[in-house]
């Protein structure tokens, strides 16, 4: 008998980092809350300030939700570098406030977290979003970076569950 386990997804952004949390039981899946964490309140030239919003932000969820376990989007350097180290620096907020509260982390690709979950890793955001909306059957559609959050923690719920199947045989 598999027990309930609680995970939260990260999709880590400087302007909007992106939380949802579910539950597993086995391979059902129950969505419990998700959101955003934003910065656009502060000047875009305050770097540390609006790291430490995330940091705060996520320890926030954590303490209101009670994780079991955490994953954060892999990020990947794009066309512009300036962007990427700024990317960087908000999943490094996120991750430092997961590992300060002591939660394991895993940690996925966008790619990944598509194919998990619409079949394929070229899917659209509104994909993404419909799809978690169907397997969570939610009332509505999840904005997007709650939904890529969600997309992660499905993706993490999915793999650990057919890891403990496999280490049963």
């Amino acid at each position: 008998m598999s027990s309930v386990i609680r995970i939260l997804g990260i999709d880590p952004g400087l302007q909007c980092t992106g939380f949802g949390v579910i539950e597993g039981h086995g391979s059902q899946l129950h969505y419990v809350a998700s959101g955003t964490i934003t910065t656009n309140h502060l000047p875009r030239s305050d770097l540390p300030g609006r790291l430490k919003v995330i940091f705060d932000g996520i320890q926030e969820v954590v303490s209101r939700y009670q994780p079991q376990e955490s994953v954060v989007e892999i990020v990947f350097v794009n066309m512009n570098p300036q962007a990427s180290l700024l990317l960087g620096q908000a999943r490094g907020a996120c991750l430092t406030a997961l590992v300060d509260a002591q939660l394991t982390v895993a940690e996925y690709t966008a790619l990944q977290m598509k194919k998990a979950i619409a079949g394929h890793g070229k899917a659209a955001k509104a994909q993404v979003q419909e799809m978690v909306k169907r397997l969570l059957k939610l009332p509505g559609l999840p904005g997007p970076d709650a939904a890529d959050a969600l997309g992660l923690a499905i993706t993490h719920a999915h793999a650990r569950h057919h890891a403990a199947l496999l280490a049963r045989q």
